[in-house]
């Protein structure tokens, strides 16, 4: 029988890093509450992707949360367990399973990560690792349901998308609370229904697929936006809406969750767009417009500039938790009896959870400095050969390693060739484990979070996710200074060696 895991042992520096992770699951599970207390809802707001008709559109797609509500099959729901996170239920053109279902529901950190356990997610992404974690899912997940050769090999059957979706495109999640008797209640109605694909992209994709799951819950609070869509509905419209009800109902604890798309080769996905934004923003959309239809060219504008805003990334600074919901409930409280001294109060400690959550500008660029002095350190370690060569790694650890994948889904990566023996493991639980190459690893964590200092706000890591990995990261970096003092120690002459050999490196 293979052994699920490789034996494990850690220096003290690891063991620091796996108390600073027991602090981020601590942060997750506050991020993503599964307490019987009260449970949530939320709409999926997926990033663009830049293929088929999204090259067009922008729209990018739609799905729902639950943290109450798990799988008992991929097309039967029922009440999660304790030790569960919840799921997402998504449907598609086609799923391209055995029948042809209209949706399928998977846990919450498989349609994140690709993995039942987050401490098994991967730390970067590649098309590779996504596949190997799809034909993963397939096997312990889908028998019975995806048997025949179509299902199994066909890049088109999009039960592919409910398998690591972060390791293409960035999420955002839109919650608000609901009761136990409203999550059984939408239970019992979709496990009597039948589970029937009638998709098309007009009157019946994933946006409609969206809207009438939200409003078996809460009737009527996400809607079309016609005119901003030219009478489709898109996920940015049952985003907005739904924002927009969470904030008349300050009772529901309106937040906004993210997570950002892994580093990696995988082309990067772009920010959702409706009908007129994209019109606005896209400059091989608004030549032709100019051409052919400058008259409708002003209205278009207008209609966007006046109704159509919605910026995900700017809710996400809004409602950052559920502590800045209850304020927000205090804070109109404030505004109505004219309580100038208690609203400024509120305010500032709204700003103060936001930037917990999001960071500062100050924050981040003094991350930036001192990642300076950490990536200068690690060229003259030999770690690096330059600071250049970190945006380059992923491409050479894709195309270079041999990739495998352990039974609970933690990956690891086979250098042996054309240098020194080594294995590098892939996922944030094996980075550490015996057998993994620390100095591949702390040239794997600086690529990682050079990656985040250098994106976009809606392409980095929320400020808890990123700390995580900035203790991984100086983790690896003791790891790999002890590693290289005792290989030192053991050399003819003291000469230096290194787990990278320079002769690898593209």
């Amino acid at each position: 029988m293979r052994e699920l895991t490789p034996k494990r042992e850690y220096s003290a520096s690891a063991i620091a890093f796996a108390v600073g992770r027991l602090m981020a699951v601590l942060v997750l599970l506050f991020c993503l509450p599964s307490s019987p207390a009260y449970a949530d809802v939320g709409v999926l707001l997926n990033e663009s992707l830049d293929t088929s008709v999204a090259r067009i559109t922008g729209s990018g797609h739609s799905a729902v949360y639950f943290s109450r509500i798990c799988r008992e099959t991929p097309v039967k729901l029922r009440l999660c367990r304790a030790d569960e996170q919840g799921s997402v239920m998504s449907n598609y053109t086609t799923l391209g399973e055995d029948q042809p279902f209209e949706w399928n529901i998977v846990p919450l950190s498989v349609y994140l990560y690709g993995v039942e356990d987050p401490e098994n997610r991967p730390l970067f992404g590649s098309q590779k690792i996504k596949h190997a974690l799809e034909e993963r899912y397939r096997t312990n997940f889908l028998a019975g349901y995806c048997d025949s050769a179509t299902c199994r090999t066909s890049n088109k059957a999009e039960w592919r998308e409910m398998v690591g979706a972060t390791l293409e495109r960035s999420i955002y999640i839109f919650v608000v609370e609901t009761s136990l008797e409203q999550d059984r209640a939408l239970i019992a109605q979709f496990n009597s229904l039948p589970n029937q694909n009638h998709f098309n992209g007009v009157t019946q994709n994933c946006a409609t697929f969206s809207r009438r799951v939200i409003n078996t819950y809460y009737p009527h609070a996400t809607r079309a936006d016609y005119l901003n869509d030219f009478g489709l509905i898109t996920p940015k419209a049952i985003a907005r809406s739904f924002t927009r009800f969470g904030e008349r109902h300050p009772e529901a604890h309106l937040r906004v969750l993210h997570f950002a798309q892994l580093p990696g080769t995988i082309k990067r996905s772009t920010e959702c767009r409706n009908g007129t934004e994209q019109l606005y923003h896209s400059k091989k959309l608004l030549v032709p417009m100019i051409l052919f239809a400058n008259h409708e060219l002003p209205f278009m504008a207008a209609s966007y500039l006046l109704t159509g805003r919605f910026n995900a990334e700017h809710e996400l600074e809004e409602h950052p938790t559920v502590e800045a919901s209850d304020i927000e409930l205090e804070l109109r409280e404030a505004k109505a009896e004219n309580d100038v001294s208690r609203e400024e109060q509120l305010e500032a400690v709204v700003n103060r959870e936001s930037a917990q959550l999001v960071g500062t500008a100050k924050e981040w660029k003094e991350y930036r400095v001192a990642f300076g002095a950490l990536t200068r350190d690690a060229i003259s370690r030999e770690i690096i050969p330059n600071y250049d060569y970190l945006a380059r790694l992923y491409k050479y650890l894709d195309r270079a390693g041999t990739l495998s994948v352990d039974a609970n889904g933690t990956l690891w990566l086979d250098l042996s060739g054309g240098g020194k023996p080594s294995k590098l493991g892939l996922s944030e639980s094996n980075i550490f484990a015996s057998g993994s190459d620390s100095q591949w690893a702390y040239a794997l964590t600086l690529a990682r979070a050079d990656h985040y200092l250098k994106s976009p706000k809606h392409s980095r890591e929320i400020m808890p996710d990123f700390k995580k990995d900035w203790a991984l990261m100086e983790a690896a970096q003791i790891n790999s200074s002890t590693a290289t003092a005792a290989d030192n120690t053991s050399l003819p002459g003291n000469a230096r060696a290194t787990g990278i050999s320079f002769s690898q490196l593209p």
